[in-house]
């Protein structure tokens, strides 16, 4: 069975981050191994919650991992939180990583056009050398501006994407794809390159009018597993798209619910099904 770490912060209330990437790597059948960065309470759109930060032990733990032989087919990073943190996973990298390991870099600090809260200049940069050293980066459209120094426009098209993903190939990504890329009104999707040729790709769903913490959780996830289980990367990004289309769209349909996260347990047969297809 193939093994992914993924290394990302634990929201024990929320539907984000681990408690969202470890069910659905495995309902992709792909055995799920955790380093978390950071534990909080709740996650941050809640008022008032709580954080404990991992960052002294996250070493400790892959040092014993290590020395055990354990190996991996994947390291995918989400939600870091800190400095130390992404300077950690760059050590784990130098550590796991070999010809065959799949660097997957969700480099989240952002969205709207601004930073998230806590974090600076200083913390873009040292992502910008996580991103670097990566296989696949899927950074949302103000993750790639701040990561390529690019003005963050309202109005965007093909050759805006294609700018930003070339930007992102020249930092050193094999392949950039950029996640909430519209091409035509009323659609949105992911718009990615391949540095090796600079070929481009895209696909697009039917936008949906709601939003809701965790999604791009829900995508990279289910992406990194795919990939990992042998399904070609543009089908992979296509599984991705399709599914989080659709757990938005039974999210929606619950009268009940929550604004805090998607209802991503009730579709996760619909991934298996998806996946099924391609296996």
């Amino acid at each position: 069975m193939k093994r992914i770490l993924t290394i990302q912060d634990i929201s024990c209330f929320g539907k984000c981050s681990i408690t969202i990437a470890l069910p659905v790597i495995s309902a992709m059948g792909v055995e799920g191994v955790i380093l978390p960065t950071a534990l909080f309470s709740t996650h941050t759109l809640f008022p008032d919650y709580k954080k404990i930060s991992l960052s002294e032990q996250m070493m400790a733990f892959a040092e014993q991992w290590k020395n055990n032989g354990i190996k991996f087919d994947a390291i995918y990073t989400g939600y870091l939180g800190s400095i130390e943190g992404i300077d950690t996973v760059l050590s784990l990298v130098d550590m796991f990583r070999d010809e065959n390991t799949l660097v997957f870099v969700d480099p989240v600090m952002g969205d709207n056009g601004k930073l998230y809260r806590g974090f600076d200049e200083e913390y873009v940069i040292r992502n910008r050398k996580l991103c670097e050293c990566s296989d696949i980066i899927v950074p949302n459209l103000t993750e790639a501006c701040m990561l390529t120094g690019t003005k963050y426009r309202e109005d965007r098209d093909e050759a805006y994407y294609a700018a930003l993903c070339g930007k992102l190939c020249d930092m050193g990504a094999k392949t950039a794809v950029l996640t909430g890329a519209s091409l035509s009104e009323g659609k949105t999707g992911v718009y990615g390159m391949r540095a090796s040729d600079r070929a481009a790709f895209n696909y697009q769903n039917d936008k949906v009018a709601a939003s809701y913490h965790g999604t791009g959780d829900l995508f990279a996830s289910t992406a990194a597993a795919a990939m990992v289980r042998g399904i070609a990367m543009d089908d992979a990004f296509k599984i991705a798209s399709d599914y989080t289309a659709e757990t938005i769209r039974a999210t929606m349909r619950n009268p009940d619910h929550p604004w805090y996260g998607v209802d991503f347990e009730s579709t996760l047969p619909l991934l298996i099904e998806m996946a099924s297809k391609y296996l």
